[in-house]
């Protein structure tokens, strides 16, 4: 089990959430006040996506997230930013016997145009997306292939910026694993186990424990269930002796019934590695665990 433990607060995501929840952050002062919040109630990373002020969407602006990132690193935190590059990826299929009309939501553009903001904000870690994926029910796939793969994972190494390998699946985690091979992994790499999106793979114990199994020696780790399973699989991933992922990306209530705030889930996180004997690390000492390249 895993006694120093460093809490990711992913504070909004990019899904069509906003509607679902009174306070989901939308606005950069927003995002960036709630990866404050977030650091001050105890995570050492912010996972930041960000949103079209207007709608609510997801975006991939960089003008949005220059300002969030701005106003973070002008805050008294010295939370780690961890900035996403998987808006561009989403496909929607044609209806029917059309599946190359694509509906206008389809929003799928190149591997480097996806790491546009990153190039330009320079944060200590950005996600990548290891595969695509079956997103749902319906006719949307996110799209990220090996080729994508290689170019953003090419492209991370050259500005120095650790990737993230989120890891929806145990293919993706294979894919991940012969990038480390080919050497456009810099060791010790980072992977962020997925769990409980359909259709990826389901949020268990049985499913965790065997993707963990199947890590690199040396790799440091992270995992998170959404929805219900998201506290569940806190004490999981401290048990299989990994870090730990909550925010309103991945669950919106911190019970039945009663919506959640980022501080909230950070805290109860929190509060469930302590009672299990265990300690909250900050930012300064997860940067030397991760061994992250400070830039901004």
């Amino acid at each position: 089990m895993k006694s120093d433990v460093i809490i990711t607060c992913a504070v909004t995501g990019g899904a069509d959430t906003v509607g679902l929840h009174p306070e989901m952050p939308v606005t950069p002062k927003q995002i960036a006040t709630a990866a404050i919040d977030a650091a001050k109630a105890g995570a050492a990373i912010a996972h930041c996506h960000v949103r079209d002020p207007e709608t609510g969407k997801g975006s991939r602006d960089p003008a949005l997230y220059r300002e969030v990132v701005e106003r973070i690193r002008e805050s008294d935190t010295d939370v780690i930013i961890n900035l996403t590059t998987g808006m561009g990826g989403n496909l929607y299929i044609g209806p029917g016997e059309n599946p190359l009309l694509f509906e206008e939501t389809t929003d799928l553009v190149g591997p480097l145009e996806r790491m546009v903001h990153v190039e330009e904000l320079m944060p200590e870690i950005c996600s990548l997306d290891c595969g695509s994926l079956n997103w749902g029910d319906g006719n949307f796939v996110y799209v990220s292939t090996p080729d994508m793969l290689r170019k953003m994972a090419r492209r991370a190494q050259e500005l120095g910026v650790k990737p993230e390998l989120e890891v929806f699946d145990t293919g993706n985690l294979w894919f991940a694993k012969k990038m480390l091979e080919e050497g456009i992994l810099d060791d010790p790499p980072l992977f962020q186990l997925c769990l409980g999106i359909p259709w990826g793979a389901p949020a268990d114990f049985s499913t965790m424990k065997a993707m963990v199994d199947n890590l690199p020696l040396g790799a440091n780790w992270a995992g998170f269930g959404i929805g219900r399973m998201q506290m569940p699989m806190v004490a999981q991933a401290m048990l299989l002796n990994g870090n730990v992922r909550v925010g309103l990306e991945d669950s919106i209530y911190l019970e039945k019934g009663a919506y959640a705030s980022n501080p909230s889930l950070v805290e109860r996180a929190a509060q469930i590695i302590q009672l299990m004997g265990g300690r909250v690390v900050g930012p300064s000492e997860a940067r030397d665990r991760l061994n992250l390249k400070r830039h901004g």
